[in-house]
């Protein structure tokens, strides 16, 4: 005999939940199995995909490094001709990768100005869904007080269902939030521009330092060939009469010690001058190797400028990209100010929307909806005097870096005009020593072909004289670098917008008008050191 009869008889009256219950589960537990067994097939066979490092091959990065060559260079003209300084300028402003990289995130700027202003719109959304069950979504009733099944197995769904939602809705909070968000975004445009004027203002003053350098290196290259060819020759002299024994050891040494001091000084000078150019042209962004004639001005134009100095600080503060943008960043602390308190609010939400559902059961197929929503964090009233006191610093940090910075532009206001007086000064003095010096180079060429003396000192007077004309041309390009210095101390811009698209020609017309405004701005008489 065995005890399953019993235990069957015996479950009934003990209130346990009868058979078919355990059944179902069991059930269940067998029906589960498979889904485990595929889910774990899948498991193993997404593991078999993993990411794994894929470096570039050989090919791929000479082929990646042709094209990042041709786009550096490309939409550009090639140079028609001997360089002027406005040429060089304009070629700056307009095809120079650091300017071209401060215009695109200006670009995208703007850009992102478009989104947030995007982000104030109301939402309308729109969903639609497809669902299908392998069995109907059956369910049973248990009674609370007997614990036993009250109604049948039932369904109110089918078993492929489908839907669609279209629904408008409008949060005031987040309207709020994203106002003053598109504010600051907006700010951020100016900001962005405030950046691009300043490159250009100190890729200016470069550029009039290059250019200069470069004229000097151009003027003087074809210089230093002979003398070192000259200093080799009276080299092997000396060394051929040091062989035979004709003058004194310790004179002969002395005079090839002086030989090779100046050999060596000329070395220098060569690889100076040519390093010249190549600054230059990456300032214009020309390919590297590329041989540029430069056609500057004749003569040295000495750079003036004589404006009242409480006139020089009043526009340096009003002018100055530092001082704009600082302006704008203290314009966005007060919208971020304004931003956390409305964070503070209750957010009121309106809905309105249209609805559509597959289900065979449902009366209304579909139907129409509105509604309102009040939410609040009342946590955030907790923590309104920690979130104001926040905003309120960071305002306060943004003025106080305002008047920082307007302190130390006009500091710089002052050293500019100092600086400039000083490379004017020391400008005129190498113009006073290359003219001694090219008039010693003369006498003693002239004295060196009546007397036949030996040919160091002529070398040497050579050397001196070719080195005193190549620091006077350093010297003009430090003056104007000291000028284009001021210029930019003062903010004054050299072009009178944003370049864009514009020709280089125009761009070198636009160059010329702004620089004689700044003549007469600031009374300078642009007069000729002949």
């Amino acid at each position: 005999m065995t005890l399953q009869p019993l235990v069957a008889e015996a479950m009934p009256a003990a209130g346990v939940a009868p058979a078919p219950k355990a059944t179902s589960g069991a059930r269940s537990t067998r029906a589960l199995r498979p889904s485990l067994i595929a889910v774990s097939v899948a498991a193993l066979w997404l593991s078999g995909c993993a990411i794994h490092p894929t470096p570039f091959t050989d090919a791929e990065r000479v082929q990646n490094a042709h094209a990042e060559r041709t786009a550096m260079f490309a939409d550009q003209p090639p140079l028609s001709g001997p360089v002027t300084l406005e040429e060089a300028m304009a070629r700056a402003i307009r095809f120079n990768l650091d300017h071209r990289l401060k215009m695109m995130e200006e670009a995208l700027a703007q850009k992102q100005l478009d989104v947030a202003n995007f982000d104030m719109l109301p939402r309308l959304t729109t969903a639609a869904g497809y669902t299908y069950r392998d069995h109907p979504l059956a369910s049973e009733s248990v009674s609370l007080q007997t614990h036993q099944v009250s109604l049948e197995p039932s369904y109110s769904t089918d078993q492929n269902d489908r839907t669609a939602d279209l629904t408008f809705s409008w949060n005031l909070l987040d309207f709020g939030v994203s106002y003053f968000e598109a504010k600051e975004q907006a700010d951020r445009v100016l900001v962005v521009e405030q950046r691009r004027r300043k490159v250009v203002q100190l890729m200016m003053q470069q550029v009039r330092e290059a250019y200069w350098e470069a004229v000097g290196a151009q003027r003087l290259e074809g210089r230093i060939g002979p003398l070192l060819t000259q200093a080799k020759q009276a080299l092997e002299e000396s060394r051929q009469s040091q062989s035979e024994g004709l003058r004194s050891p310790l004179d002969t040494l002395a005079y090839q010690h002086a030989l090779l001091d100046i050999m060596r000084q000329l070395e220098a000078v060569r690889d100076q001058l040519d390093e010249a150019k190549p600054r230059l042209a990456s300032l214009m962004n020309i390919a590297p190797g590329t041989d540029i004639m430069l056609a500057p001005p004749e003569g040295f134009s000495v750079p003036t400028f004589d404006m009242p100095m409480d006139r020089m600080e009043e526009t340096a503060l009003e002018r100055r990209p530092e001082l704009v943008e600082a302006s704008y960043n203290e314009r966005i602390s007060v919208n971020e100010t304004h931003k956390a308190i409305a964070k503070l609010l209750p957010g009121i939400e309106f809905q309105l929307g249209a609805h559509y559902d597959s289900n065979s059961f449902l009366a209304y197929h579909a139907w129409r909806a509105a509604g309102i929503n009040v939410s609040w964090n009342l946590l955030n009233l907790l923590n309104a005097k920690n979130i104001r006191g926040a905003a309120d610093a960071q305002h306060e940090v943004a003025r106080a870096q305002q008047l920082a910075l307007s302190m130390a532009v006009l500091t710089q206001v002052h050293v500019a005009r100092t600086e400039l007086s000083a490379k004017r000064r020391q400008f005129d003095l190498y113009k006073q020593l290359n003219d001694v010096d090219a008039q010693i180079l003369q006498h003693t060429h002239n004295a060196t072909v009546a007397t036949a003396q030996g040919k160091l000192e002529e070398i040497r007077a050579a050397t001196s004289a070719m080195m005193s004309e190549l620091r006077l041309y350093q010297s003009y390009g430090e003056l104007e670098s000291a000028y284009g210095q001021m210029l930019a101390t003062l903010g004054l811009d050299p072009l009178p917008g944003n370049p864009g698209d514009t020709d280089l020609k125009s761009i070198e017309q636009s160059i010329d008008k702004e620089q004689a405004r700044w003549a007469s701005f600031g009374g300078a008489d642009g007069a000729k050191a002949q």
